[in-house]
């Protein structure tokens, strides 16, 4: 009797069985490893998009610490944001604005370093830049420095209104051998305008863009 395997043998059902123990296991594998690449590349895609999404969400609250002389902490507290409108910053842009103004000091150095800060927070054309011009012309730091010295406090910046402040301060004048020679109390008006700067230049020497467009002041009898 004929083996029915013999007699129902195909050479062409043999040849691709040969095929399939052969290549089909490199086939699937293969495919395997595209699913496994693409797999991958979704993963990395999903987890760059999480990262460029958290960078764009994230922010660095800064955190500030006051210490004493001898290194100890004494206060600490997250910093507060502000932004040139900030009544905070004005109120001190005005108060450095007038001690640069009325100081007079013996070092010419630092002496010229407080008038270009002077001019550099007054808007051209305006009145305070021709009313600061007039100052400097009757009364010249340079020429007072050479027999005497100014100090000024700062005792009080109130806002009038949103844009003008009424400052008072006391200069003390000593001669050069640091003799009070007088001290005076000053009351003025000044108001300011807000243009933030535009190029690195003007960000070095006014920061906040405020600037004085009118200036006045008078002695306190």
């Amino acid at each position: 009797m004929l083996n029915r395997e013999t007699s129902t043998y195909n050479p062409y059902l043999a040849a691709r069985h040969e095929w399939d123990e052969r290549y089909g296991d490199f086939v699937t594998r293969a495919r395997n490893w595209r699913t496994m690449a693409f797999i991958c590349a979704l993963v990395a895609l999903v987890a760059t998009g999480g990262v460029v999404w958290l960078a764009a969400r994230s922010h660095v609250i800064p955190f500030v610490v006051a210490i004493d002389n001898l290194g100890r902490p004494i206060a600490s507290a997250t910093a507060e944001q502000a932004s040139a409108a900030d009544d905070r910053l004005k109120r001190a842009s005005i108060l450095n604005w007038i001690e640069n103004l009325r100081t007079v000091t013996s070092d010419s150095i630092a002496q010229r370093k407080m008038i270009d800060h002077v001019y550099a927070q007054i808007a051209n054309g305006s009145h305070a830049q021709a009313f600061i011009g007039d100052f400097y012309r009757s009364s010249p730091p340079q020429t007072r420095t050479q027999t005497e010295t100014a100090a000024v406090e700062v005792s009080s910046v109130l806002p009038i209104s949103d844009r003008t402040y009424e400052v008072e301060w006391v200069e003390t004048t000593r001669d050069l051998y640091g003799n009070v020679k007088s001290t005076q109390r000053w009351k003025g008006s000044f108001t300011i305008a807000l243009d933030p700067p535009k190029d690195e230049r003007l960000a070095r020497v006014n920061p906040l863009g405020i600037y004085v467009i009118q200036a006045s002041w008078a002695r306190i009898l």
